[in-house]
């Protein structure tokens, strides 16, 4: 198709669970200058209730089905993460955009083919980190970029979210009015599950967009649930500049609470604050030419709403920034990847 404004984006869905219902579908079904072609889940009635809710004209339960549809021009992938990396690049292949949701793959390996995918197929790839869209985040990564706190030279960042109930194998207290609720084997699969797989990577994705910095070593050690899902993240990271790193995970917020990200950067000529739970950003000079950024009230709560919108725009030929490009989103695998093997074998992993 055209990319002319005045035409249609016409999308697929692979993976409509529980997330994707609840904040990808609606966003979508908004655009008018969005048609919903077709959508891929499991099970025959849940499907149906999807093409109901959203008006997809084609339902299937595998996702070559909607691939083989002609004239798609963009694709969501939302399924269970160790599926991500392999439906994104058929994806691609096909010809489509594609944004993939986080972790957008669960190896370095598949990582890093999925971002050569994209390039050969000279197609978008957008991971939908939601706070990285947000204008005080867009700001620190401005602030951080123009130098103003100089060369970066360590980093301390720690997210706390509520959800150690689905970590540990159970529900997740909040969702029992949803059309889905999570699906407990996404999160505590082995390889795949777990705190770094499912929240860690958000706090990985912001820092990374914020600092353009690179990993290059990780040593870890992670508490673990009763099922043996890591719950607890505690990582020293050093990057190739030089710059080292602490960064820190928990699963066990109690329900309820305000999702928690605090990054602080400290360079050659200042410092930087970056937290939502207290909704601030602060830039600290050693020349005295501070800056404070005002964030309204409640506008440090995750929304992921922005990354949708972003989507359908790039797709669309439209001159609006990713903030979660493909190599953000590499790295992020690259430190989570880490972190695992490190926390087993007890030792420095280098990245390659």
């Amino acid at each position: 198709m055209s990319q002319a404004q005045a035409e249609k984006l016409r999308v697929g869905v692979i993976g409509a669970g529980s997330w994707c219902v609840a904040n990808h579908l609606p966003v979508l079904k908004a655009r008018p200058d969005v048609e919903l072609v077709g959508v891929v889940r499991p099970g025959a009635a849940e499907l149906e209730q999807v093409k109901g809710a959203f008006g997809f004209q084609h339902g299937f339960e595998q996702f070559e089905a909607l691939l083989d549809l002609p004239g798609l021009d963009a694709v969501i992938v939302s399924s269970p993460h160790r599926l991500h990396a392999q439906q994104a690049m058929a994806a691609l292949r096909r010809g489509c955009h594609v944004m993939v949701e986080k972790p957008m793959a669960t190896s370095t390996r598949e990582a890093r083919e999925l971002l050569n995918v994209a390039h050969e197929a000279q197609r978008e790839i957008l991971v939908p980190y939601g706070w990285n869209f947000q204008p005080y985040f867009r700001r620190a990564h401005e602030l951080v970029s123009a130098g103003r706190i100089g060369a970066i030279r360590h980093v301390v960042a720690q997210m706390a979210t509520p959800i150690e109930d689905l970590m540990s194998g159970g529900q997740l207290q909040g969702t029992e009015n949803e059309m889905f609720r999570p699906e407990s084997a996404t999160w505590t699969a082995k390889g795949s599950g777990g705190y770094g797989w499912g929240q860690l990577v958000h706090l990985l994705g912001g820092m990374f967009y914020v600092t353009g910095l690179d990993p290059r070593e990780v040593f870890a050690n992670v508490g673990l649930s009763g099922i043996g899902t890591d719950l607890y993240n505690a990582l020293s990271v050093r990057f190739t500049s030089g710059a080292t790193g602490a960064i820190s995970g928990a699963a066990s917020l109690p329900p309820g609470s305000p999702f928690q990200i605090d990054i602080r950067l400290f360079g050659t000529e200042g410092c930087l604050l970056l937290d939502t739970e207290r909704e601030r950003l602060s830039l600290r000079r050693l020349d005295g030419d501070d800056q404070d950024m005002d964030i309204a009230p409640g506008a440090g709560a995750y929304t992921c709403s922005a990354p949708v919108e972003a989507f359908v725009d790039l797709c669309l030929g439209k001159p609006v920034e990713n903030c979660g490009t493909g190599m953000v989103g590499l790295r992020s695998v690259q430190v989570v990847e880490a972190m695992l093997e490190s926390a087993g074998s007890r030792r420095i992993v280098l990245l390659d």
